[in-house]
């Protein structure tokens, strides 16, 4: 039931034509939200044929249009390209340079599609800005907390931990507590026009499934030998910034193997690769975690145990935060963890609750 209190607050939806979004904006028009709809354009490979977006295609933007026109709100656009070029494109580009692997929708989301939209929209005079994440938001007496969606195989909360209270304040995220079959199902009863639409999991700017033909394309690449452990070479790597500790794809090495990229010795240009998939090589018993963001606004007391994600998906496993220093925090695990990755984000939790989490260094 659509509530008088909704009636007065007005919330920027982003739609990005997919199926997700569309629900959301519908769920908040059915609770008497004033609801407006936006389209974000962000940067595209301009020098490849037909180059396209994946996040904001002209078919996602026709499907934007749609989904609008079906649940009666309006629908504006907004060209965030410049933007994404330089807070995303170019931060990806630069840390893979430096041996990083980083996780460009956590800084998308803290920056461009949520960061600044959330401050184009209060400028606007809205009071919320919605999406069709799926994770979950609570106020808890005067603070704001973040929590696991109800559904665990789309749960995004391992993307959002960079936001500051007076952020989450603004920030309204419908599907928290439903699954993404509960979503299609609403999508076909309410008739929107992308219920049944696929979805892509692979970054949104880089064309075609291969992210390593963008790499070779905008980086300075050296290629160089690849060794065993006890320096027998055994063949030739395209540059060391096309691997990451643990990979096994791309290392084409014909006739043996498998092989897995253990080690990099970035002075002498050489990667060092391992053919067991558990050996010790490629575990971590620690890390050092840079860029730190406490949802809460501060710090827990150290040493502090809780749980860490050091990839999306990957399972949450028990650590203990030592301390911070000058290098950021030290987080210690209870398991040594298979292919801690330098760039890639590791995020806290108690439980369901997202505490907070940084760049892995």
């Amino acid at each position: 039931m659509a509530s008088n209190n909704n009636k007065k607050k007005k919330v920027l939806v982003a739609l990005s034509g997919g199926v997700d979004s569309a629900v959301a904006a519908k769920m908040l028009v059915n609770e008497g939200y004033q609801v407006t709809g936006v389209f974000l354009h962000f940067w595209k490979d301009d020098s490849q044929p037909m180059a396209t977006n994946k996040c904001c295609s002209l078919e996602a933007l026709n499907d934007a249009k749609k989904v609008a026109n079906q649940i009666g709100i309006e629908l504006y656009t907004l060209d965030f390209r410049s933007a994404f070029k330089l807070a995303v494109v170019d931060d990806f580009l630069s840390q893979y340079q430096k041996g990083k692997t980083p996780n460009p929708c956590v800084l998308c989301n803290k920056k461009v599609k949520i960061g600044k939209l959330l401050q184009y929209a209060l400028s606007m005079g809205f009071d919320y800005v919605a999406t069709g994440h799926y994770l979950k938001i609570k106020k808890v007496g005067r603070s704001y907390k973040l929590y696991r969606a109800k559904d665990k195989n789309k749960d995004q909360s391992y993307f959002l931990y960079t936001f500051e209270q007076q952020q989450l304040a603004h920030l309204l995220f419908p599907l928290a507590n439903y699954t993404k079959p509960q979503v299609r199902a609403w999508a076909k009863k309410w008739h929107l026009p992308v219920a049944e639409k696929g979805e892509s999991q692979e970054i949104c700017f880089i064309p075609g499934k291969h992210h390593n033909d963008f790499l070779k394309k905008y980086l300075s690449l050296a290629p160089g030998d690849i060794k065993l452990l006890d320096g027998k070479v055994i063949g030739r790597h395209q540059g060391l910034s096309l691997y990451t500790i643990g990979q096994r794809r791309g290392i084409e090495i014909g006739g043996t193997g498998p092989y897995y990229a253990a080690q990099f010795d970035w002075k002498h240009n050489i990667l060092y690769v391992v053919q067991d998939f558990s050996d010790p090589l490629l575990y971590g018993a620690k890390l050092w975690a840079k860029k730190v963001n406490w949802l809460s606004g501060k710090g827990p007391k150290m040493p502090f145990s809780c749980q860490a994600v050091i990839r999306y998906r990957h399972k949450a496993v028990k650590c203990v935060i030592m301390k911070k220093s000058a290098k950021g925090y030290e987080v210690i695990f209870k398991q040594p963890q298979r292919a801690i990755t330098p760039g890639q984000s590791i995020v806290f939790y108690q439980g369901t609750e997202v505490l907070g989490g940084g760049i892995i260094d």
